[in-house]
């Protein structure tokens, strides 16, 4: 058995139509997307009294988000497809995971994910460096790819995505990375899911054309959309279905966990007291950034593997509920050198693992 601390994730290449690469991933991540299937659906079992609803009622409510896709991005539905197709898993399956947290975790309420990133001002060797801790279900670990991907009418991308989701925390050959947070809106309706939204992001050519679909009419809900461009800009797009708010990076930083930041968006956020944690991952990050003058990969590592206000740091480490729902841990770290177009990966608590480069 290979130790721990040097587990390798498993990398994917792709080439295609959004049809065929989607129909690669599902062929070479069959396992993983059946598992995260199995998860969904063990999730749901646990909170079917809660949530008053099983996993066929779940596929009927993900079925009324499908048109607003199939309308404005048809290509993205025909990733699904793909995936769907290649991992031989019913278009609803896959589709469900892809529409799971508008279905499911807004009533839940997890706070999870830390992102930030530097420009050159701040930045040792002047490249442009994006953090993100992806904080998640423990089950869904073993499901984390990265996947490098050239499709025939997008800028080649390399992306981190686990299961059957569609890949949108990465970077492009554009220029462009994005990172995604979860945020909480009372704001909610039947539209295009989330991670929908994300991937078309990192579709984007430009950083108009990034934010433009971050805010992407007709969406569900939203993320906020931390974006990052290689000559240095940084923005926060905080979103909820009806409104958003952008964030300019100040002084070469920026940051952004799972509470919205501006005026604006707060007022339309659902139970902040709950975000509480957010709100301290938050903190600790920009202290830690603005603790050091000029900052290299290894600086922002260790803001990730930081453990203030351990287990929900963030360096996430809260497991120990006896409700699965109420666990939560950093399934994986990365740190993106943008202006390089390298991806440097630590499969689970960053703590606990090295990081390995992939290159696009």
């Amino acid at each position: 058995m290979s130790h721990p601390y040097k587990r390798k994730i498993r990398f994917l290449q792709v080439k295609g139509t959004h049809r065929e690469i989607g129909q690669q991933i599902g062929e070479q991540c069959k396992q993983e997307i059946h598992h995260s299937i199995q998860t969904a659906q063990s999730l749901i079992d646990v909170l079917c009294s809660e949530l008053q609803m099983d996993w066929n009622r779940a596929t009927l409510q993900a079925k009324k988000y499908l048109p607003y896709v199939d309308e404005y991005y048809p290509q993205y539905l025909e990733e699904i497809r793909g995936i769907a197709q290649g991992s031989q898993s019913s278009l609803e399956e896959i589709f469900t995971l892809n529409a799971f947290e508008g279905i499911v975790m807004d009533r839940l309420h997890l706070s999870k994910c830390t992102s930030f990133a530097i420009n050159q001002e701040r930045s040792a060797n002047q490249h442009v460096l994006i953090a993100h801790n992806e904080d998640w279900f423990p089950d869904d670990e073993a499901d984390v790819y990265i996947v490098k991907a050239e499709v025939e009418d997008e800028p080649p991308f390399l992306a981190m995505s686990y299961g059957g989701l569609l890949p949108n925390i990465g970077l492009n050959a554009a220029g462009i990375a994005q990172c995604c947070d979860t945020v909480y809106p009372i704001e909610k309706r039947i539209g295009i899911p989330r991670v929908v939204v994300g991937r078309a992001v990192l579709g984007a050519r430009t950083i108009s054309e990034a934010i433009e679909r971050a805010i992407s009419p007709h969406r569900a809900a939203g993320y906020n959309h931390l974006i990052a461009h290689e000559i240095g800009e940084l923005y926060n797009i905080e979103v909820s279905a009806g409104n958003f708010s952008i964030l300019y990076g100040q002084a070469g930083a920026i940051a952004h966990t799972n509470h919205y930041l501006s005026t604006k968006m707060q007022l339309l956020e659902e139970e902040s007291e709950q975000l509480i944690g957010s709100h301290v991952r938050y903190n600790r990050a920009m202290r830690l950034i603005q603790g050091v003058e000029y900052h290299d990969l290894f600086s922002l590592q260790a803001i990730q593997r930081d453990h203030v206000n351990y287990p929900f740091s963030i360096c996430c480490h809260a497991t120990q509920s006896q409700n699965p729902y109420e666990r939560e841990k950093t399934i994986c770290a990365m740190v993106m050198d943008l202006t390089a177009r390298t991806l440097y990966f630590a499969w689970g608590n960053p703590c606990e693992n090295l990081y390995y480069p992939f290159s696009l």
